[in-house]
């Protein structure tokens, strides 16, 4: 069978405001979870008192195996409307999501917002929406949730209320509302407008939310842009030679071109690409290859490096501003401050060299300038000094080059995007 296309989706949004209620809802009403399994945890939320849990507990209780360590069936994450498969990233907590969306392999092609018609919008839907745009999140749906409390009881004109607020928080991030936005009013809960039209609400009359879903396009192959391609392994093959391993993030790679590794700065001319063990021509983004160039010895490259066109080469930093947002630091971040970056494949102590500006972090705007400390939670615009050369590139030029993460004591600490370059000489 040929296989739907497949997007990755991430759902965002206030955290008592029903995003796992929503999905176990969608998992149901694409059959991935069965009746008897919520039948099962209805019983048992009921027994606790907590009966419009049933569906939040089927992402829990999934939770709760994967902290105990038992492997669970993708399939769990995964549902499929008419038109796709779809993964969701799975963001449970606010610094999860922070760090899924900038570390992730797995980008979000689209982001359904959950927002509740009877709290509207809260500090955390401000945040995540910021966010969102932030991480290049161009397609959204809005689903206004809990449209059959008491408090709204299906009402049109409380819909729009939300509606409204919505649509101003999102102009003001910069959202097109009119082409990259779809509201849709549901009840997770009552499955209201999900995945069939609800008899509740007949006055709207856009799309319900599988239809919502189904009306996301498959973001472009970036093919136009210069190649870019991470190395993540150098082998030696018996009868081959050096083979770097990597993914193609942007452009192509083909036999027969030349190619440089920045930041070692070896070069030489494509001899074979191959790809799940058979030879390929051309080679394209998201694509996981190992190839073989003419002239280049296995001491010569490393893990870290990036692949890219002689004509064209990865961009080695003196050094970057960036975009950053502290996600869990245990005091706080002055100037000085070197921690380890993770930033495609390559992992390099880098300076905090200057704090230029902390932001406001549902806006993005300004709020302080040069400030002397950064804590958890802040959002800021930083300089930032590798202490050994690293390939890092703008995040409008090249997404999977201009994202990282920040590590020290065994966890993330912050992550960021990168705004701008200075190049090294």
């Amino acid at each position: 069978m040929a296989q739907k296309p497949h997007l990755n989706i991430v759902f965002i949004g206030h955290v008592d405001h029903g995003k796992s209620t929503t999905v176990g809802r969608l998992l149901l009403d694409t059959g991935y979870i069965r009746q008897e399994e919520i039948d099962k945890f209805r019983a048992e939320a009921e027994s606790k008192g907590k009966a419009s849990f049933e569906f939040a507990w089927v992402m829990d209780e999934l939770k709760e195996e994967r902290e105990r360590g038992v492997t669970i069936d993708i399939a769990h994450r995964r549902f499929d409307t008419q038109k796709y498969y779809f993964t969701i990233i799975d963001a449970p907590g606010h610094r999860d999501f922070v760090k899924n969306m900038i570390t992730g392999t797995s980008q979000a092609d689209g982001a359904v917002l959950v927002c509740s018609a009877a709290e509207g919008v809260q500090e955390q839907t401000r945040e995540h929406v910021y966010l969102s745009k932030t991480l290049g999140v161009t397609q959204l749906i809005c689903a206004i949730n809990k449209m059959d409390r008491q408090e709204v009881g299906y009402k049109e004109s409380k819909y729009n209320e939300v509606k409204d607020e919505l649509t101003k928080l999102l102009k003001s991030v910069g959202f097109k509302v009119d082409t990259q936005v779809v509201f849709v009013p549901i009840s997770a809960f009552k499955d209201d407008n999900i995945n069939k039209a609800s008899p509740n609400m007949a006055w709207f009359k856009g799309p319900t939310l599988l239809q919502a879903l189904d009306s996301l396009k498959v973001p472009e192959k970036p093919t136009d842009k210069p190649l870019r391609l991470p190395v993540q392994d150098v082998y030696t093959i018996t009868g081959i030679g050096t083979v770097p391993v990597g993914r193609v993030e942007t452009g192509r790679l083909k036999v027969g071109d030349k190619i440089i590794f920045m930041p070692g700065g070896k070069s030489g001319e494509v001899k074979s690409v191959e790809m799940h063990h058979e030879s390929v021509a051309e080679a394209i983004p998201g694509d996981n290859v190992g190839f073989n160039v003419r002239g280049i010895d296995k001491n010569d490259i490393h893990r870290g490096e990036v692949a890219g066109p002689v004509s064209n080469p990865p961009t080695v930093v003196e050094s970057f501003t960036a975009r950053i947002q502290v996600l869990n630091h245990p005091s706080v971040i002055t100037a000085g401050y070197t921690p380890v970056f993770h930033c495609h494949t390559a992992q390099v102590a880098c300076e905090f060299t200057e704090l230029l500006k902390r932001l406001d972090p549902k806006t993005g705007q300004v709020a302080e300038e040069n400030p002397q400390t950064l804590k958890t939670g802040d959002a800021a615009i930083v300089r930032i000094t590798p202490r050994r050369p690293l390939v890092i590139e703008r995040f409008k030029d090249f997404p999977p080059l201009g994202r990282f993460a920040v590590r020290d004591m065994g966890q993330t600490v912050a992550a960021g995007i990168v705004d701008e370059v200075k190049k090294r000489e």
